[in-house]
């Protein structure tokens, strides 16, 4: 359940007239054949055609929870190094990672979940999204996927997925956490946004004749910024309505109200207690509050704001992600031997 601010982007011309090669008479070309020709104008369902998840995560994965019914998705990608555990946002999916999934994978384990009543998913309940729940299943699709012997954790959560990230980090109850990343969310813009939640809700488009034209309308809308990483994700987040001929949201966010304050109360001094390194990375100071303020001049954690972005960081520049998310477990040494990247530092084993 997660809202931007941003404009519209501007409409594609179709009023563009690709150029052609002019020649002489004698085949010979012309002085005005030194002009570039254009590249094809893609049609609608080109530019916005869904891109398949193969692509970016190495492969996708169910795992059942033990003693219920609840089946989690995961995508999944890399085979060193530490898990990066990847938690979305509200109306988002797993998918939201893709693109820096693949930016990451040589010198990290990715681990993105379709949360509770999101993406590929399926849970008895699957509009409790309390906070309480929330933790519970990602707790639990962690150690039921790495048993007793856990690598090192960093938690990457994006919005209401930064505010489980957060809470799970206060919990204490993942022995090998080594890293706590929070995406752009922050208790008191969250807490001031929540009574406009429902009319933001209410007020997107419903319903979609095609997953091109939801595509199109999350990138002109303004939700996202990268139309490759709409390609990838938005699929994942609707569901083929038979009745109505039509896709529709896959989450209930509007039915999920009475747990949104759990989410945020409280989170600022949750994520400066929490004694792992941690990074936030905000697409604007604006987003800040007092606790924060003073954590952050107090050195308590490491924050980035990242320029020219709305408010899914992730999609919207996944390359800069991507290296702000390896440059963290590079500098704060996490795994058995840290993230080895160069120019950031080069590991070597202390002296005795």
């Amino acid at each position: 359940m997660d809202s931007s601010n941003l404009s519209s982007l501007p409409e594609d011309s179709s009023e563009e007239i690709q150029n052609s090669d002019t020649t002489t008479g004698d085949n010979l070309p012309s002085a005005f054949s030194s002009v570039p020709a254009r590249p094809p104008i893609q049609s609608s369902s080109q530019k916005y055609g869904p891109l398949d998840w193969s692509d970016y995560f190495d492969k996708e994965d169910d795992v059942q929870i033990s003693d219920s019914n609840d089946v989690f998705h995961v995508y999944l990608a890399g085979t060193e190094g530490p898990v990066v555990l990847c938690l979305h946002g509200g109306g988002y999916s797993g998918l939201s990672f893709a693109l820096a999934a693949s930016k990451m994978k040589e010198k990290a384990r990715i681990v993105a979940m379709d949360l509770r009543g999101h993406g590929k998913s399926s849970t008895e309940n699957e509009v409790d999204l309390s906070i309480e729940t929330l933790c519970s299943d990602v707790v639990a699709v962690f150690k039921t996927m790495y048993g007793d012997a856990p690598p090192a954790v960093v938690l990457v959560g994006h919005s209401m997925g930064g505010a489980v990230a957060v809470h799970i980090a206060a919990k204490k109850v993942l022995s090998t956490l080594a890293g706590l990343i929070v995406v752009d969310v922050v208790e008191g813009t969250a807490m001031s946004s929540l009574i406009h939640m429902q009319k933001i809700l209410s007020n997107r488009m419903q319903h979609f004749s095609s997953l091109e034209k939801a595509i199109e309308w999350s990138v002109k809308g303004g939700t996202l910024r990268n139309i490759d990483s709409a390609r990838i994700s938005i699929p994942s987040t609707l569901i083929f309505d038979d009745s109505k001929k039509c896709y529709t949201y896959r989450s209930r966010l509007e039915e999920t109200e009475q747990y949104w304050r759990g989410w945020y109360e409280g989170l600022s001094e949750k994520f400066l207690s929490s004694a792992v390194p941690k990074l936030l990375l905000l697409a604007g100071t604006d987003r800040l509050d007092r606790s924060l303020t003073i954590g952050q001049m107090q050195g308590k954690f490491q924050m980035v704001v990242v320029r020219h972005t709305g408010h899914a960081i992730q999609e919207d520049v996944p390359d800069e992600f991507a290296s702000l998310i390896l440059n963290f477990i590079s500098r704060n040494r996490i795994g058995p031997r840290g993230v080895e990247i160069p120019g950031i530092h080069s590991w070597s084993k202390p002296k005795p």
